[in-house]
């Protein structure tokens, strides 16, 4: 489908144009914030916590539509309250991977408070 598209766009809509075609660049548009392709390629705080440390917490959301899951743990500095370090596994898509390494960035360092007004939008 894209190679058509592609092929498409380099004959300028003449579809059935026969004629000799010079090598030409295509370029699409961006769908992505490269901030969020930056996450997604170097995604941040990948990994676990021992699930028996009493300072770790785990959350595990789904979304069965597109078979997108992440576990996300956070460490909290019981004396404070502080989120002292965040760590995620997702599997899913590029932008369920990217908003999770996202979302340990915002939360660490934060109070359990604040990280609780965190919106999805």
């Amino acid at each position: 489908m894209l190679r058509l598209a592609a092929k498409r766009l380099l004959q300028g809509g003449r579809l059935g144009s026969h004629e000799a075609q010079s090598p030409a660049v295509l370029s699409l548009p961006r769908f992505y914030h490269e901030r969020v392709v930056d996450h997604y390629d170097n995604p941040r705080n990948v990994g676990s916590f021992d699930k028996h440390d009493p300072t770790v917490g785990t959350g595990l959301v789904g979304a069965p539509a597109c078979g997108d899951v992440m576990k996300l743990q956070i460490k909290v500095d019981d004396s404070t309250g502080k989120i002292v370090d965040a760590c995620f596994k997702t599997f899913g898509c590029g932008s369920a991977i990217a908003s999770s390494s996202v979302a340990t960035e915002w939360v660490k360092g934060k109070q359990m408070e604040e990280v609780l007004t965190i919106k999805n939008t």
